[in-house]
């Protein structure tokens, strides 16, 4: 089971997550704020920031009860395109 290791919070309602196998994602949560009760409080940007990490690493959670577990995280969501990545994806085919 994957776990998540490590959380940043970005700008623009992004979150870098690194997890316990050493994939580093980064995932644009804007698709996932809605204007349900549950999800519109991520567009708070204050509130958006306290997202946490579950201590045994499997899922991030906001304390309105919204969470997302690491598995659909790691492997169903594409990360962001970044300079950032593209200068890492450039460099490990050249390794």
């Amino acid at each position: 089971m994957v776990k998540i290791t490590q959380i940043y919070v970005l700008k623009k309602y992004r979150l870098h997550l690194v997890f316990d196998d050493g994939v580093e994602k980064i995932i644009d949560f804007k698709h996932f704020i809605g204007e349900d009760p549950l999800t519109k409080q991520l567009s708070d940007q204050n509130f958006f920031r306290q997202v946490k990490i579950y201590d045994n690493g499997r899922g991030i959670y906001w304390t309105n009860g919204y969470d997302v577990c690491p598995d659909n995280l790691r492997y169903h969501l594409k990360s962001v395109e970044t300079h950032v990545n593209k200068l890492l994806q450039k460099f490990l085919q050249t390794a």
